[in-house]
């Protein structure tokens, strides 16, 4: 039984972050992960960011679906329920950052609280229901799927950074090569696809 769990969770773990990447293969939170990934150390903020907020907000609303939303049988408010869920956890971390880390506040910028509207988030939350997930499943796939994002917002940005000092022809400066990198990299990332 205890085997049967750590497998499950295993896989769960490799298939949210690598196979199932929420930017690369499922294409949410494409905001966050253009606008900020073009320096390292504002990526790398960003990340451990949305990781605080979807791995608690899916313990939060995963919690809060299973005791109170399902038992009342007000399945049908669960979206709104969780956008609450994450506004309040964004405005933590907002208010945290902004008292303890005022440069990576002020780096984030208009990006930070754009977390609320962020899909990924939400789409955490509604995947955890969909697929039926526990408490405990929910917030390790929480914790998986922001890594993956925090994996690939890394790596956009360490690219971007190297393409800044690299002669692009005029049209593919700027978004477009940002675009054609992150197409690059979702190619890439299939090739996770034969792990699980």
């Amino acid at each position: 039984m205890i085997m049967n769990t750590v497998r499950d969770l295993l896989i769960i773990l490799v298939g949210s972050s690598l196979v199932s990447n929420v930017v690369l293969s499922q294409f949410l939170g494409l905001c966050p992960f253009l606008g900020v990934s073009k320096k390292v150390n504002t990526a790398a903020g960003m990340g451990i960011a949305v990781i605080f907020v979807i791995t608690l907000s899916s313990a939060v609303a995963g919690a809060i679906y299973k005791y109170i939303l399902t038992p009342l049988h007000m399945e049908y408010m669960q979206t709104i329920v969780f956008i609450l869920v994450i506004a309040a956890l964004v405005q933590f971390v907002e208010m945290f950052l902004k008292r303890f880390m005022v440069g990576l506040y002020q780096s984030l910028g208009v990006y930070l609280p754009l977390i609320t509207t962020n899909c990924a988030v939400l789409g955490v939350a509604l995947t955890n229901v969909t697929k039926g997930y526990g408490v405990l499943y929910g917030v390790v796939n929480g914790f998986a799927t922001a890594v993956g994002f925090t994996i690939s917002i890394i790596l956009l940005a360490s690219i971007r950074e190297k393409l800044e000092y690299n002669d692009i022809p005029k049209p593919l400066k700027g978004m477009p090569i940002v675009l054609l990198t992150a197409g690059l990299m979702a190619i890439a990332f299939c090739g996770f696809s034969g792990l699980i």
